[in-house]
This record gives structure tokens, sequence and C-alpha cells, in this order.
């Protein structure tokens, strides 16, 4: 027997009708009531051009209202959004289009000049379905949590991007878990600088249903704009990646945000120790947490109480899921990180082989590699495929960065393992810094007091920006290509 909810924004327009869902940095806001009926109005439009039930819809926006309220119109109807990332190419979204089954694209107004190379049926802008006439459909009223609501396509740093698909059900324990963690509190208000096409950015949107909580939506981050918003606006809580905590701590000084800030929700991958010593010193509540598209965003997080005093781990499993390391032996501590739970993906979209290898009875194997203390906790050290073995010595870039990280003049590293005929692979280093004041030697001689030897780069490249693909993440491989 399926397990079903109210529909979720139909539930909290009738529980709290006039509170804001949403607020821009404009001060244009959105009640919940009004967020129901714009988005009730957009989904009969839609089944007026034809989208129904299990029909697969791609969404290519920033972060703005029309887009959150197309979103939920495609949960009226029971159809699928599939969620485009606006910075890839048209080779790029063609491949996910035809992989995901795509008849409609929604785009927003000004990105609509750009889909003309679009393989897609029909591209439609949110004007252009607004202007329509609504159809007289019966909209859902009800959410199965077995069913299919979003594909997010992974970003594809190896291989080709697979689409990860989520349920409501997905989403529902997600939100779920991550209130029985962080809490709930009634003047919450979470600021989403995250685009709604990843993850990280959707499943606050959703939260914002289920909690009944505002959000302030940005269309992309500025930190001025966040800082002020945390200062004078009554943000309580941030979803972030490093980069953003790191333009928050400089545009902070030496100066405190107020108490009402209780959370800045750092995922994206580990963050360099350094940073998040920094942000302790100015006790700035910075919670790491871990997830990934696969797992409707964090599965791992620490808890209020633990944020401030196990810097550097990820947390341990939110209520709802499990965690385990699979070792290749018993003496290593190291292992692929595994976890299940409801928020675990039941598969990706027509790609048997991929499920095949990452889902074993139940159990998602993540490719990433971590340990767990004594007490528990996470440690995220790598991805799988990023290990450098040096001589029968297993070397963590993200160990690296994270110490070069720590020089002040630098503002970010990529690391990779180049081979090398004796040992395998040696550790070089790409450094962007923010003064040219800075030489290989200081590195090293700042680096050699903090790692192994065997750590150590063989050598130091400067150059401009770090290769990075249309999720923001480091691109290895590039790195390795601009030396040949």
């Amino acid at each position: 027997m399926h397990e079903t909810i109210p529909h979720w924004l139909t539930k909290q327009a009738d529980l709290a009708p006039d509170k804001t869902a949403i607020e821009l940095d404009n001060g244009h806001c959105l009640t919940f009531r009004q967020l129901k009926d714009q988005s009730q109005s957009f989904a009969k439009k839609l089944a007026q051009a034809g989208i129904t039930k299990g029909t697969h819809v791609g969404i290519l926006a920033k972060n703005e209202i029309p887009m959150v309220a197309a979103v939920h119109a495609l949960s009226y109807l029971g159809a699928v959004g599939v969620l485009l990332n606006i910075r890839l190419t048209d080779e790029e979204i063609n491949y996910q289009l035809k992989d995901a089954e795509v008849s409609l694209v929604l785009t927003s107004d000004h990105l609509k000049e750009g889909t003309e190379y679009f393989q897609a049926e029909t591209i439609q802008s949110f004007s252009e379905i607004a202007a329509l006439e609504e159809s007289e459909v019966s909209l859902c009223n009800e959410l199965d949590l077995d069913d299919t609501f979003t594909i997010i396509y992974t970003s594809g740093t190896t291989g080709f991007p697979k689409g990860v698909i989520h349920t409501y059900g997905n989403h529902w324990w997600s939100a779920i878990g991550s209130a029985l963690n962080l809490g709930i509190h009634e003047n919450d208000k979470w600021l989403v600088p995250l685009p709604i096409f990843h993850v990280s950015g959707l499943s606050t949107m959703i939260k914002s249903l289920i909690y009944g909580m505002q959000i302030f939506l940005l269309e992309k981050f500025d930190e001025s704009i966040v800082h002020q918003a945390i200062l004078h606006k009554g943000v309580t809580i941030v979803s972030v990646v490093t980069v953003m905590v790191q333009r928050l701590i400089n545009k902070l000084g030496d100066n405190h945000y107020p108490e009402s800030l209780r959370c800045l929700l750092l995922g994206g991958g580990p963050a360099p120790r350094p940073l998040l010593e920094k942000g302790k010193a100015r006790n700035i509540p910075v919670f790491q947490s871990y997830g990934m598209t696969e797992t409707a965003s964090q599965i791992v997080t620490l808890s209020p109480k633990d944020a401030l005093e196990k810097i550097g781990s990820a947390g341990k499993p939110l209520f709802p899921a499990q965690l385990k390391i699979e070792q290749t032996s018993k003496d290593d501590l190291v292992g692929e990180i595994h976890v299940k739970g409801p928020m675990v993906t039941k598969g990706y979209f027509k790609n048997e082989a991929a499920n095949n290898k990452a889902l074993k009875t139940g159990w998602l194997a993540t490719g990433d590699l971590g340990y767990l203390d004594d007490e528990g906790f996470l440690f995220v050290v790598e991805r799988r495929n990023d290990l450098i073995i040096s001589g029968g010595e297993n070397i963590y870039p993200s160990e690296i960065e994270s110490v070069i990280s720590g020089m002040d003049q630098v503002r970010e590293v990529g690391v990779v393992g180049k081979k090398h005929e004796t040992w395998g692979q040696v550790p070089i280093a790409f450094i962007v810094v923010d003064s040219q004041s800075i030489s290989p030697r200081d590195i090293l001689v700042y680096a050699e007091k903090r790692l192994a030897k065997y750590k150590l780069p063989k050598e130091i490249y400067f150059i401009d920006q770090l290769p990075k693909n249309a999720s923001n993440k480091l691109v290895r491989t590039m790195l390795l290509k601009s030396l040949e």
C-alpha cells in the first residue's frame, strides 16, 4: 500500500495562508496562499499545453518565483520536473533532454533566446505558458510518496551524467531528517543562494512548504546581500558552499553576526580546516554536512551542540538514515562511504548498469572515501577517483588543499596526481593566489611543517582560476590536461 500525504503546498496554504513563503532581496514577498494560487493556475495552463501525469518537463531557469511556481505546478499535475543547469552547453543540455525523455522545456523569458539549438519537441517561456487559457483539469490534492517528482543529473566529472530520480518521499524524508537535527523555530528564515536546479536549493524550497518556513530567495550568491540579510533581515539559516563561507568571513572582518543566525549549512565537499577554525574564532555556526544529489541533499550533518566542537567532521547520519564504511581490509581506517535511508534515490533513470553498480540491498555506494572516529562522527576524505597512490601510500588531495589554503595569500588550490616512473603517482598543486608576492618555495616551507614529506607537492603551478564544471565542482582531469 502506497503512502500518501495531502499536497504540501495546498496544506500549508490552508494552515498559514497569510504567512510569507518567499521573500526576494528587493523586498517583494509572496504568501503561501498566493504561491498556491499562482502554482495551481500555472498547472492548469500547462495542462492546456498538453502536460499530463507522467510527462517529463525540463525547467531551465535561475532562482525566481516563476520557476518555483512551475515546479509546484508540475506536482499538481503528477508530471516530472527535469531540472536543467543553466551553465551547461547546448550539447550537454541535449544529452539530458534525450536521456530523460523530455517533451517540453520551460524556461525563463530572458533565457528563451539561447534555446534555439535545444532538441526538444516544444520550448516555452514562463510568460508564454502564463498567457494560455486555464484548462478544466482536476489537480492532485494528494501526493503519493512513491511517485517520481524530479530528476536531477549528476555533475558528471567522470563519464556521462546520470539522471537521479527523486520521489516525493525522498524529499519528504530529507526535510524530516533535517528538522529532527536542526529543529524548526517560529522565526526561521532560510536564505537560498544556491540554484534551485541543484538539489540543495530544491530541497530548501520543499522544506519551506513542509515546515511553514519563509525562504529568502536570491537569484545568485552575493556576499554583500547575504551579509546584510543576516545583519538586518532576520535570516536564521543560510545554505552555503566553501567559497561562500570564505567571502562572508572576509566581509565580516573582526565583527560578529547576531545570535539570530543559528546555522550556516555547509555542503559541496570537505571544507579546509583553517577556514572552519576562522569561523569558530568568530563564533559563526558553520554546520558541515555530507550529501549528494542521490540523497536528496544532506544525509549526514553536525548537530547544533557539535558544530563548533567537531571541526572537520560532517557529523552523524540524520535520524532516518544509516551509514557504514566499506573497508578493503580490516586494517584500513578509511573506506568507501555507503548510505541508506528513505531519502536515498531509488535509482538512476533508465540506467540499469549504474543502478547495479551503486545500489545494493538498499545501500548506496557513494564513491566517496571517509572514516568514522571513535564517537561515530563521519570525516569525508576524498572522492575515490581522486585518490593519489604514491609508492604504496594513499595521498588525499583534499588534505593537501586544506593545508595550503591556510596561507593568507592563497585563494584556491587544486591538487592532482601525476604519473611518475618510480612512485606511480606524485601530487602536484595548482594555486590561485590573491597576492603575487608568494613563491613555490614559500608554499613548500609552509606545507612541510604540516604535511609528511611524501605528501608535499612535487610541482607547483600558479594559475588564474581553477577549472570547474557547471556545478562549480573542480574538474581535476582538466588540470592534468593543462600540462600536456
